[in-house]
């Protein structure tokens, strides 16, 4: 192990602050930032490489550092001071390690089509938090694989990271566009159920999603494009009883996953 970094003026540091806040330099450079034990353990547990990790003793308390160590022996590490982490943390309280890492982009031919296909889909998501948020749900339900139609945010963005707790490296994650996935969906006849506040929508509760389905969703603003309304098989809503007349869009996916998984237990 090198000297410890106590600069926040060191290059890594600085470029660990750059790939935090801007996707491009991610993408360009192939790496993602994942801060915290759990989450950097979740996505080694998936196979992601890490590349570097970079920890302070005075805030890893629990010596988490020689457990990551076991299983990303290959990584270079580096010890810092609070100051420097308290620069790069993206969160707080968090447990003294960041790591970097090469992300893993996988693509409709890593999903293994099957008879009871469990499927959740999102169109143009736009805050990282709803699609962390979703992510959690999915891997909290099993669900298959999480696809993002034309996303409007990075899928590695650290706020993804964070707020998936490291579910987005245990469930697969696919970006596409929209063409590209309807051609999929129908190539291999499986069902899709748009969440709409249509007229045309039944109630999600008296679909059945026990063969191969993708539950479709929107974002909260504006909901799902009149094209996906129009491919979709079934419109379907979650029935309201106060004065709100929709949900966030984590809610909505974990009501109607759920439903699913209940169903194909029956």
């Amino acid at each position: 192990m090198s000297e410890p970094i106590t600069s926040v003026q060191n290059p890594r540091i600085k470029n660990i602050v750059l790939l935090q806040s801007k996707s491009r330099e991610r993408k360009l450079q192939d790496r993602i930032v994942i801060e915290g034990y759990r989450e950097i353990s979740r996505a080694l547990a998936s196979g992601v490489v890490v590349k570097e990790l970079y920890y302070c003793p005075e805030l890893d308390t629990g010596n988490r550092v020689g457990e990551v160590q076991q299983h990303a022996g290959q990584a270079v590490f580096y010890e810092i001071s609070r100051t420097v982490f308290e620069k790069i943390a993206y969160r707080e309280g968090s447990d003294g390690l960041i790591a970097l890492a090469q992300p893993k982009y996988l693509s409709t031919e890593d999903i293994q089509v099957k008879e009871n296909l469990l499927l959740m889909i999102l169109e143009s998501v736009e805050k990282p938090g709803n699609l962390g948020a979703v992510m959690r749900t999915a891997d909290a339900a099993g669900v298959d694989a999480v696809i993002v139609c034309d996303p409007l945010s990075d899928i590695y963005n650290p706020n993804v990271i964070r707020s998936s707790v490291g579910c987005v490296f245990t469930v697969p994650v696919i970006a596409g566009t929209n063409e590209d996935i309807w051609q999929w969906l129908t190539k291999n006849r499986i069902k899709s159920y748009a969440a709409a506040l249509t007229e045309e929508a039944i109630p999600y509760d008296t679909v059945d999603y026990s063969g191969p389905s993708a539950i479709v969703l929107g974002t909260e603003a504006t909901g799902l494009s009149r094209s996906w309304l129009e491919f979709s098989d079934r419109q379907i809503i979650i029935p309201m009883h106060g004065i709100a007349d929709s949900l966030n869009v984590s809610t909505s996916a974990a009501i109607i996953i759920f439903e699913a998984v209940r169903q194909r237990k029956i």
